[in-house]
């Protein structure tokens, strides 16, 4: 990665990642679960967000390794499903906020370059490239429907009751792993799917940016 692009890099997945949690919580307190509002993690100081593994040590450690992503995650915002009034799409709805969140930045960054990339320096430009593909990405790895991403809470409303409950132990078999679970699916989909994910992050991004 070139060194003049690689702090704003940093900087933006770790916003992105906490505009990410933060939709989560907002979400939840409009769909009537005050938790997150509560524990002051409706903001978007980083401070209350960062986790120093997830947010930190892996984006800098990808960043290095030239990886064409850089991913992470938040400390989770804290909910109570049974505070939220619809229960039967309530979590799904808390849980797709954040990856619409990052599809929205994908969004801003893709249209800014579509329309205004003429007018910028080359380091804005690899700056907006940097925070769409990695916005897009996480969007995307977001909604895979594994434990912990968001796409298996998604893919609990959308399941029959039998078969969520199911679902519902391997979900705590996989929160009982913590942080190293969700590195192993994080590497998983880095490493493993890159190519695959590369090729659907290009393509999202070159349609919006109209390349």
């Amino acid at each position: 990665m070139d060194p003049s692009i690689f702090l704003p890099a940093i900087v933006i997945v770790i916003l992105s990642i906490i505009f990410h949690e933060v939709a989560h919580g907002y979400a939840a307190d409009l769909l009537g679960d005050p938790t997150a509002r509560y524990a002051g993690r409706l903001t978007l100081n980083p401070i209350p967000h960062i986790d120093p593994v997830g947010s930190v040590l892996l984006p800098g450690i990808l960043a290095l390794t030239s990886s064409p992503f850089l991913i992470g995650w938040a400390k989770p915002v804290p909910y109570n499903q049974y505070n939220l009034r619809n229960q039967r799409w309530g979590e799904a709805l808390v849980a797709f906020a954040g990856p619409l969140t990052n599809i929205a930045l994908a969004l801003i960054a893709g249209l800014l370059l579509r329309f205004f990339a003429v007018s910028m320096s080359p380091l804005m430009a690899g700056v907006l490239v940097m925070a769409g593909y990695s916005n897009l990405f996480l969007a995307i790895l977001n909604l895979v429907p594994i434990p912990p991403l968001d796409g298996s809470k998604i893919l609990v409303a959308l399941l029959p009751t039998s078969l969520a409950i199911e679902y519902r132990r391997l979900e705590r078999m996989t929160y009982a792993l913590g942080s190293a679970g969700l590195i192993i699916v994080l590497l998983l989909f880095v490493f493993v799917l890159s190519a695959p994910l590369s090729a659907l992050v290009q393509f999202l991004f070159f349609s919006i940016v109209g390349l």
